[in-house]
Formats: structure tokens, C-alpha cells, sequence
């Protein structure tokens, strides 16, 4: 009995023992003379010339991705030299000539390169890079199209290239949030973009925004890369403290406002509070290729000056020739659209100030024209949506003589009642509205009648009033 039981205790140890865990294994020990910190760590241990050869093995792609990493790679990889070599090497790969001239053939040295300011290279591959396919595009935007006088390729071109828009947002401790946009929306003549999902933004925080258009870049095509290098363009800034907005409308939620400065830019807050529920901006087409690609994250694109032509033959230069075309719409859809061609303005006509074109007069009946749609202007945030009535986006191209555009704008405006105009001067039977917009470039009247029976609205006046300022300027003379 005690030999069976000795037996079974020894059965019983002998299984305890096989279950017992294993022993960790230690890890073998590191010789002398041989560094235990990670490679990513020991990597910024190296010398920053050692760290240079390294990152210049690297492709464009890379070399920008790899400056997120740190601090310290973030000022290596930011490295003039680098940045030449692969700007020497794409314009040789293009087989483009380079604004360096011979300085460029003949390889500048370190010292000169290194003069330049930082990121001075980095500059301008991107823009070389912008301006890749500029042949192609400028081909592209040629062809005019005769009812517009705009360019017809401008939208296709600004879909090919990938544009998107950027809007940042400083407050007054200057902490900045930027946001992209939600929405977009093309007509003939301009391009209406949309910003919600704001979140706790408030409008008296605000001290400054930034529009800018982001064009990616394609440095090395099939490089997979979380943040893939883009030229970004300023389209405009607006700093708060000196531009002021103007109230346009409101519905049961939100009040519009819109800023005086830049008539396209949009902004909704909440009735009950100061919290920002959206923004719109309203851009019209007129060299928005140009302004999206040749212009800088600090500096918009400038218009080249314009040089008059002399014309000593005709004695009302600049007075004849004039082409309009509107568009009435809000963010979604065209209200209305017109052209009117042959304006002009008498010598004797030209006031101190304004030269006057007279688009629709209230005398001719025959050049009235007639619309369904009321106005409105629709907005929407996370969860709710709601319209502005009796506003609406008006967008206007004024083409001078020779089919060139000489004045573009594209704001919302608001339609009230009229206070001074009687309809009965005109046999309309409803009640009177106008629409006024007044820039520093020129001035727009439009006079419109309500039909409740017809459910129709009648567009009976509409003047144009240019500066005289401006034609002078533009034209060489002196009304």
C-alpha cells in the first residue's frame, strides 16, 4: 500500500512539473562596443552630413514625405541642395528650358545654391511641376465660347487637374483651422463652392481667412504616399478687423451676411448665437486656371497690366462695342441667363463718373424678358437645410470691343421691393422689385416685375455702369 502511493505521489510530481511554463528565453546579449537603441533612433544619432547622402537618394515624393517625421529631418530634407538636384534633373528628364538660363547649364555651386532662401528649389520644382502640362491647358482654354466670352474648357481643365479648395480659418489667439470644401456647384460663368461641418466656430473669433485652390502633385507616378506634395494658390485673405460685412438676408435659423470687400464670400450663423453654420464662396471663371496654377500660398495671382491701344480715327473709342452676358442662380441651380450684345454710350451721355449702357430699357417693351423661378438662396448644415429668400447669386461678364473680358463679378445680391418706380408707367399689373449691386469696378441696376396670375417674374430694366476711371485707364483717353 505505501509502495503504490509512493508510486502515485511521483506521478502526480512528475506531472506538475510538465506543466509548469517554460522559462523566458533572455535575449542575447548586445557585444561591446554596439549601440542597444532602436534603428529609427540611432538614425538621428548620425551626422547631418551623413543624413544629407542619405536623403538624396531619395525621389521628390519621398524627400517631402520624410520631412513630417521630425523636427530635425523636417529642416534636412528641406535642404536647398536636394531640392536642385531633383529641379535639375526633372528639367532635364522635360527636356524644358529652365528661367536659369546658363546658370542652370552650368551647375551652379554649393554656395550659390545655398544663398538662395529656404525652400527657394522646393518652390520652384512645384511649380514646374504646375506647370507640367501649361501647353495643354493654355491650347485648351483657346477656344471662346461666343455666348459666354469665356473660355469653354475652363471647367474641364479645373477637373483634370484635380482642384481643390482650401479655406482657413485663424482665430484671434491664432490657432488655425482649415477646412475643405463640401460642395460645388458650376455654372456658365462662375463657380459656387460650399463649407459645413464647421463645429464650434464663432464669428466674433475670427480674425482672418484664406481661400486657397490645392493642385496635387504627381512627382513620381505609382509612389504611394499618405501626403503627397500640392501647389497651393491664394485666392484671396480677408482679415476681419478692416473689411466689414454687409447683411443680405435671413430665414427662420440662419442670418446671411457677406463681406463688402470680397462680394463672393458668404457667411451663415445661427440666429440664437454667434456659431458659424456655413460658408460660400463665389468665383467667377475669368482666369481661374491662372489664378489656381501661376499663383503663390502667400501672394494671388496679379493680372498682367493691360496696355492701351491708341485710337486717334474714332472719337468714341471705348464708348461702343460692349457685350453683357448675366446669370441669376443660386448654389444649386440657373434662375435666369442673357446675353446682350451692341451696348454703348454716347459721348455726350459720359457723366463725371459712370458710363452708363443701357442692357434693357423700361420704354422697349420688346427687349423685356420673362422667368419662372423665384429667388432664393439654399443652404444646409449637418442635419439641417433651409433657403434665404429674395437673394440670389448674380454673376456678369462685360465684354469690351474686342470679345475681351473688361469687368467680372459674381455676389450675391438681394431683390426688394421698390419704393420709387410705379409700375403702371409700363402696363405691368404687380408689385415692383429691384436688384442693386454697387463695386469699386462698376455698378448693376436691374429692375424686375412680379406677375402673381402668370407666376412669372419680367426683367423690364437693366443697366451697366462703368467708371469713367476705368475706361479712361483701359482705353487710353480722357472722357
Amino acid at each position: 500500500m505505501e509502495q503504490s502511493q509512493i508510486m502515485a505521489t511521483e506521478f502526480l510530481n512528475k506531472r506538475q512539473e510538465g506543466r509548469k511554463p517554460k522559462k523566458k528565453q533572455k535575449s542575447p546579449k548586445i557585444p561591446r562596443g554596439r549601440s542597444s537603441i532602436l534603428p529609427s533612433a540611432r538614425l538621428q544619432t548620425l551626422p547631418p552630413e551623413v543624413l544629407l547622402k542619405i536623403l538624396s537618394f531619395l525621389d521628390a515624393s519621398s524627400l517631402y514625405s520624410i520631412g513630417y517625421v521630425n523636427k530635425k529631418l523636417h529642416e534636412l530634407a528641406n535642404n536647398n541642395a536636394l531640392w536642385y538636384r531633383l529641379y535639375i534633373r526633372e528639367c532635364t528628364k522635360q527636356k524644358l528650358k529652365t528661367k536659369l538660363g546658363d546658370e542652370v547649364a552650368d551647375r551652379l555651386t554649393i554656395a550659390t545654391i545655398q544663398e538662395k532662401p529656404k525652400g527657394h528649389w522646393k518652390r520652384l520644382l512645384f511649380k514646374k511641376m504646375v506647370g507640367f502640362n501649361q501647353s495643354r491647358w493654355i491650347s485648351q482654354l483657346k477656344a471662346v465660347s461666343p455666348y459666354t466670352g469665356l473660355p469653354k474648357q475652363t471647367v474641364h481643365v479645373l477637373r483634370s487637374l484635380g482642384v481643390t479648395w482650401e479655406l482657413t480659418v485663424t482665430n484671434q489667439d491664432g490657432h488655425q483651422r482649415t477646412f475643405k470644401h463640401s460642395h460645388t456647384f458650376f455654372s456658365e460663368c462662375s463657380l459656387n463652392l460650399t463649407w459645413i461641418g464647421l463645429g464650434a466656430l464663432e464669428y466674433l473669433g475670427i480674425k482672418s481667412m484664406q481661400l486657397h485652390s490645392v493642385v496635387p502633385l504627381a512627382l513620381d507616378r505609382g509612389v504611394a504616399s499618405c501626403s503627397r506634395p500640392a501647389w497651393r494658390s491664394l485666392i484671396f485673405e480677408v482679415n476681419m478687423a478692416k473689411f466689414n460685412w454687409r447683411f443680405f438676408g435671413s430665414c427662420v435659423l440662419v442670418r446671411a451676411r457677406h463681406c463688402i470687400s470680397f462680394p463672393g464670400l458668404v457667411m451663415g450663423i445661427w440666429r440664437d448665437n454667434d456659431e458659424v453654420v456655413f460658408f460660400k464662396a463665389n468665383l467667377h471663371l475669368h482666369k481661374l486656371v491662372e489664378k489656381c496654377l501661376l499663383g503663390s500660398i502667400s501672394v494671388p495671382y496679379s493680372m498682367p497690366e493691360h496696355k492701351p491701344l491708341f485710337d486717334d480715327v474714332d472719337p468714341e473709342y471705348g464708348l461702343h462695342g460692349y457685350k453683357v452676358y448675366i446669370e441669376l442662380h443660386d448654389m444649386t441651380k440657373l434662375i435666369m441667363s442673357g446675353q446682350f450684345s451692341g451696348l454703348f454710350c454716347r459721348r455726350e451721355a459720359v457723366t463725371k463718373e459712370f458710363v452708363v449702357l443701357q442692357a434693357i430699357s423700361r420704354d422697349k417693351r420688346s427687349q423685356h424678358t420673362a422667368f419662372a423661378d423665384k429667388f432664393s438662396l439654399k443652404w444646409r448644415s449637418e442635419g439641417l437645410e433651409g433657403s434665404v429668400e429674395h437673394c440670389c447669386v448674380m454673376s456678369v461678364t462685360v465684354l469690351d470691343e474686342s470679345q475681351t473680358p473688361f469687368w467680372c463679378v459674381s455676389s450675391p445680391v438681394p431683390i426688394m421691393l421698390s419704393k420709387g418706380v410705379d409700375s403702371r408707367d409700363y402696363d405691368y399689373r404687380g408689385e415692383s422689385y429691384v436688384i442693386r449691386y454697387h463695386g469699386s469696378e462698376g455698378r448693376i441696376s436691374l429692375d424686375l416685375v412680379w406677375m402673381e396670375e402668370l407666376g412669372q417674374y419680367f426683367l423690364v430694366m437693366f443697366h451697366i455702369h462703368l467708371p469713367v476711371v476705368k475706361i479712361n485707364r483701359y482705353f487710353g483717353r480722357s472722357y
